[in-house]
């Protein structure tokens, strides 16, 4: 309520514009936190962790943390680099959640590496799945690959909701085209 009086104050021709400002921002901050709740994000690692400094984001679904160790996020898939500007977007999702030189806890599942080596994990920043966010925003879709799939119904719930939310990428059509059916050159 004081929001609204204060709102009163302002010149005429701006009030419409910041009434409709405080009301994006009123109805933001309920659904985020509603949304954690109701998608039953994972709350804590189950397996054993190893700890890690985010080096160098490479792309929407790998960085590199300092020491060189390269990481896979698992059960998710990004735009690819050439699915431009969609692939940088995701690439700077990955980044606002990972912040160059941010502590994260990698936790692994059955297998531990990937055919190009990178090391496969569930990525945990302050007590937050990584992986989860990115599926529950729209930065990337559901990749699942067995044995790795710990986590996959905590993430189906969590696209579910992006999508029928339009979150992210759902919102503008960007993921038509899945990632691995572009690296296959099924679409463009």
């Amino acid at each position: 309520m004081r929001i609204l009086a204060n709102i009163m104050h302002v010149p005429g021709r701006f009030r419409l514009f910041v009434a409709f400002a405080v009301a994006i921002a009123s109805r933001a901050t309920p659904a985020t936190a509603q949304s954690t709740q109701d998608d039953s994000v994972p709350r804590a690692p189950v397996r054993q962790t190893r700890a890690c400094v985010v080096a160098r984001i490479v792309d929407g679904d790998t960085f590199t943390c300092r020491g060189g160790l390269r990481v896979r996020l698992l059960g998710i898939d990004t735009p690819e680099k050439s699915q431009q500007p969609f692939g940088e977007r995701a690439r700077s999702a990955l980044a606002e959640r990972l912040p160059l030189g941010s502590k994260v806890l990698l936790e692994r599942d059955v297998q531990t590496r990937d055919r190009y080596g990178r090391y496969l994990a569930y990525v945990w920043r302050d007590s937050v799945l990584v992986n989860w966010v990115m599926l529950r925003r729209g930065w990337a879709v559901l990749y699942t690959a067995p044995p790795n799939m710990q986590y996959v119904e905590h993430f189906r719930k969590a696209q579910r909701a992006a999508r029928e939310e339009a979150a992210g990428f759902w919102s503008i059509g960007a993921l038509e085209c899945a990632p691995i059916e572009h690296r296959q050159g099924r679409c463009d």
